[in-house]
């Protein structure tokens, strides 16, 4: 009996360090870690607020301040608009889950789409924000889209304090960027409450972010749990699933449940 507890404990410890390794390893990816800690992705900054000096051009042509435009819950989109990689999947699934929300873009929420390129223009942002709408198959939310989903440029100042601020980290690699996929969504005081990663959003989870950002109410993000299944690949600008973990985890799962279950089987009685 004493050498099966020694066991026991000497595999739930090696099992403790093993899972605390795979933590350890999240820690570059993920959003929860240290701006030092992070050079490509997201570092969660929930409850911090916004600055005031961010300023950003409209559809318009017009220079107005991000402060201004947030009077009611309010969904962060960092891309660039000449983004070969997740920025298009990334707007085509903000336009699917607006199509299928029953809150009304413009009245409930708004989406302010900001280019981090500063080399941009507003045209090019009028012309993908087009195209984006042409995917959305209710008309009625095609016309509360036209003023809900808004499209900005900004300078290079500018767009260093909104990415700051939300910890939106990203990379500079020739003309292009490396970065990862992700929404802030910000209540009414400019309050961050909650980030939606990845490129498929759930009506329900999206609808859940914007009432507790009504009620400036933030909360932890929902896919931290895909988070650990999938690692962002850089190169590729893309998520791709991490057999290792996946397989390790399930692996050490069942090797625990059929430990225990050896170990508190009732012995048989020999007559």
């Amino acid at each position: 009996m004493k050498n099966t507890v020694t066991y026991i404990t000497t595999f739930l410890a090696g099992m403790f360090l093993l899972l605390a390794n795979i933590s350890n390893a999240q820690s570059v990816i993920n959003p929860a870690a240290t701006d030092d800690d992070v050079e490509i992705g997201v570092v969660e900054h929930l409850d911090d607020y916004l600055p005031d000096s961010i300023s950003l051009i409209n559809e318009a042509g017009d220079q107005v301040w991000l402060s201004d435009l947030i009077d009611k819950p309010t969904i962060l989109n960092f891309v660039y608009y000449r983004c070969p990689g997740i920025c298009s999947p990334l707007m085509e699934a903000v336009a699917g889950v607006m199509d299928k929300s029953d809150l009304v873009p413009g009245e409930d929420y708004q989406v302010l789409t900001i280019s981090f390129d500063p080399r941009e223009t507003i045209d090019l942002g009028i012309r993908k924000k087009t195209n984006y709408l042409q995917l959305m198959n209710n008309p009625d939310k095609v016309e509360e889209a036209k003023t809900g989903w808004l499209f900005f440029v900004s300078d290079s100042a500018s767009i260093v304090k909104a990415t700051t601020a939300t910890g939106f980290k990203y990379k500079k690699t020739g003309n292009d960027f490396l970065h990862a996929a992700s929404l802030i969504v910000v209540s009414p005081e400019r309050k961050i409450t909650r980030y939606l990663n990845g490129l498929y959003f759930l009506p329900f989870e999206w609808k859940m972010a914007i009432v507790e950002a009504s009620k400036g109410q933030s909360g932890p993000t929902l896919n931290k749990v895909l988070r650990f299944c999938y690692s962002y690949d850089p190169q590729g600008q893309t998520y791709v699933l991490n057999v290792t973990k996946v397989s390790g985890t399930i692996i050490m799962f069942f090797a625990l449940v059929l430990l225990l279950f050896l170990v508190l089987k009732p012995k048989k009685k020999v007559n």
